[in-house]
């Protein structure tokens, strides 16, 4: 699995889970459940080294980003994230989550 498609799936992640859980059990099966789908969303997308660059070369400015609360939007992150939700138009996460996630990689 590319980069790319672990960061769709992180962020799908992020959108359909819940934020509090009652129980390690019950956020164990919600985060199962939920990569669970995630991957069964984006298994027909394809993805290759270029997609991860892009993604790459915008973790400086991902990190501007959260860290000015979203004032600062460098151009590497705008490409990331046009990039992104055109590969998979089916993802419901904001600007910042996208950024968290790309962060994570």
């Amino acid at each position: 699995m590319s980069r790319l498609s672990l960061l769709v799936a992180t962020a799908l992640l992020a959108t359909t889970t819940s934020a509090l859980a009652s129980s390690l059990l019950a956020t164990t099966d919600t985060i199962g459940n939920a990569l669970a789908n995630s991957s069964e969303s984006t298994s027909d997308l394809t993805f290759d080294d270029d997609d991860d660059k892009i993604v790459l070369e915008a973790r400086d400015d991902a990190a501007s980003f959260i860290a000015s609360e979203g004032a600062i939007r460098g151009a590497h992150l705008e490409a990331a994230l046009q990039h992104i939700r055109r590969q998979s138009p089916q993802l419901e996460a904001s600007d910042r989550q996208l950024a968290e996630a790309i962060l994570a990689f």
